[in-house]
């Protein structure tokens, strides 16, 4: 699998995705600090692997925290998931892995004869049993989405919800991955996903790796290959699922999923369970995050607006549940009316 991002004893390493796909370089995270710049420059992205990101950094700045004592970490600990916290506001799986952290955190703090070491030790355990839980969560989504895939045809996908986007096989490209495993002769076809090119650079790079056929095209070619009859099927990964269904992710799902809808084109949304936030009624409560506008006028380093050209550069949108097909998780496939189906599998407990 593609390491995307490894706990080793000097840091976290992460393989910069900025400078897919033409370098391989990785990039070593030695405080929390710059765990979290590596989160805000996306060097690593996607909501699981932020996630996971998030818990290492927050276990990276407890192990080199000087503190002595629990009451001089507390105040230190809190620091570190603000910080943390602060990176990226429509990804639910920051906020998810970071309250795991600092519930464990509580708990342990509580016990008789707690120590700042044992604290030490179990949240550095606890971020890496996250990282095993995330692949093992993408390998049985994977295997719950397969047979809805077509066993000839291609599938659309937008933005990269792949080993890139996970610790590893990935969400979307989980079940593509598994649709092929089981025989499936699926072509891709990947969505370029401008401003970032995460489908170009990322989507392309990583499923060529595994062998599986790609052919990326613009962003706005997808209603041809639909009306062409070259796409048959639509998965795509997810920020957030508000508790009614609507999906928050990489802005431009919305037109594919409208898209989809009007050419009798299946579409699904795949993520894991810690990407759906109960606690958010719908899509129109997602806060939306607006990257910086150098993205939007700038790629490769050459300028390509006018100067005065204003700009907004969104990183994502809410596709509202009327368009989505089904939400492919790890605890099975759910489809509408999605408030009862996801109320229905909130209280589940998967073992992963």
């Amino acid at each position: 699998m593609i390491p995307t991002l490894k706990w080793t004893e000097q840091g976290v390493d992460f393989l910069d995705q900025t400078r897919l796909p033409f370098e391989e370089t990785y990039l070593l995270a030695t405080s929390y600090q710059q765990v979290a710049d590596v989160i805000t420059t996306m060097v690593v992205r996607g909501a699981p692997a932020i996630g996971v990101s998030a818990a290492m950094g927050v276990a990276l700045g407890v192990k080199h925290s000087q503190a002595t004592s629990l009451e001089a970490l507390t105040p230190e600990f809190e620091e570190i998931c603000r910080v943390l916290a602060a990176t990226r506001p429509t990804a639910v799986n920051l906020f998810w892995a970071i309250d795991r952290m600092r519930k464990l955190y509580q708990e342990l703090a509580a016990k008789p004869g707690a120590s700042v070491a044992g604290i030490r030790e179990a949240l550095i355990a606890e971020a890496l049993k996250m990282y095993d839980e995330d692949i093992a969560t993408c390998r049985t989504m994977g295997a719950n989405g397969a047979e809805l895939l077509p066993k000839q045809g291609g599938v659309l996908t937008h933005c990269n919800a792949g080993a890139l986007a996970t610790c590893g096989y990935g969400t979307a490209l989980g079940v593509i991955r598994a649709a092929v495993e089981n025989g499936a002769e699926i072509r891709v076809y990947a969505d370029e996903t401008r401003p970032f090119l995460q489908g170009a650079r990322l989507t392309a790079w990583e499923l060529l790796h595994d062998k599986i056929p790609t052919t990326v095209i613009c962003d706005n070619m997808a209603a041809s290959m639909m009306r062409r009859g070259k796409i048959h099927a639509v998965v795509v990964g997810a920020d957030r699922i508000a508790a009614n269904g609507d999906v928050a992710n990489k802005i431009g799902t919305y037109g594919v999923a409208v898209l989809a809808k009007e050419h009798g084109i299946p579409f699904y949304v795949a993520a894991p369970w810690s990407t759906i936030d109960m606690e958010t009624a719908t899509g129109e409560a997602i806060p939306i995050e607006e990257r910086p506008a150098v993205e939007v006028t700038h790629h490769g380093g050459k300028q390509l607006t006018p100067h005065d050209a204003d700009i907004e550069n969104p990183a994502f949108d809410v596709t509202p549940a009327e368009y989505v097909t089904a939400i492919i998780t790890e605890r099975g496939v759910l489809k509408a009316p999605y408030p009862e189906a996801l109320a229905a599998l909130d209280d589940v407990k998967v073992g992963v």
